[in-house]
């Protein structure tokens, strides 16, 4: 789906003081993965992201979607419609004045016929879960439900990858677990996603966990060996999901208690494995 190959991006290239965000970055990214990439403020998260569908261009290196290079302008329209993006704050890429016209916007200037658009429209927003919201004003719309506007408007295009950059930021704890679930949807039909978070529960939700160091990649793999590293984290300057930090405790007292653990599910799992005797002494 994705090939970056020594990329190096900096800002600023002809300034006094030029800023290098990617450091010669490789990476593939395999059709169909649930991509997390975590990592400090200011280690190349999003400059990353924004490679995916060309809105950013390397310095130098190459990124290839789907075999097309993005320094390739004949490719760009083709690119942005393979790769979509949804960005923090929805209200910076809301642009109508009712829910379905703003859902209509990409795929109708695809000079798609009427009847797909109206398809396409009804499908995007069933999957969001917002069908019922189709002719309401999108300012009359929690934070949460905004965001699954934008994410109905980018899957109303059929991307084949959809990349979400800090899109859970700023929402509420039920907001947030609707994005979640929505992304988890998508996944399941076969869209790739790439999700750019710095909330570490958030991270156990993809198959695949990439860490970004100062402009590096630090670590790569599945939830359960990323956070198995808990001290090579903390050197990075992030922490463990806190029911991870829960497991890690309770295994420091009773040894016999597995670590580490992601979700809540399986902690209380292994407690009720636990003798009574251990779980009285903990």
């Amino acid at each position: 789906m994705i090939v970056v190959e020594d990329v190096h991006h900096t800002y600023d290239v002809d300034r006094a003081h030029p800023v290098t965000a990617l450091k010669g970055i490789n990476l593939h990214i395999e059709e169909g993965e649930y991509v997390v990439i975590i990592g400090r403020n200011g280690s190349g998260k999003s400059t990353l992201a924004k490679h995916f569908n060309a809105l950013l261009i390397p310095t130098s290196g190459d990124v290839s979607i789907k075999g097309m290079n993005t320094k390739d302008p004949q490719h760009l329209t083709t690119i942005r419609h393979s790769v979509g993006m949804v960005f923090q704050v929805p209200d910076n890429q809301i642009i109508a004045t009712v829910v379905e016209e703003d859902v209509a916007f990409g795929p109708e200037n695809m000079g798609l016929p009427l009847q797909e658009l109206r398809a396409r429209v009804d499908e995007a927003l069933t999957v969001v879960d917002m069908l019922d919201h189709r002719t309401r004003p999108p300012h009359m719309l929690s934070a949460g439900q905004k965001q699954r506007v934008v994410i109905a408007g980018a899957i109303a295009m059929r991307p084949a990858c959809l990349v979400l950059d800090e899109a859970t930021a700023m929402l509420d704890p039920r907001g947030r677990r609707d994005v979640l679930d929505t992304m988890q949807q998508l996944h399941a039909q076969g869209v790739t996603i790439i999700a750019i978070t710095h909330f570490m529960r958030e991270a156990v939700e993809g198959t695949r966990v990439i860490v970004m160091d100062q402009g590096n990649i630090a670590m790569d793999g599945p939830p359960q060996r990323i956070f198995s590293q808990a001290d090579e984290l903390r050197q990075l300057g992030l922490d463990l999901p806190q029911v991870t930090q829960l497991a890690e405790r309770i295994h420091r007292r009773t040894p016999a208690f597995p670590t580490p653990l992601l979700s809540v599910e399986e902690c209380v799992e292994e407690l009720c494995r636990l003798p009574q005797s251990a779980v009285v002494s903990s």
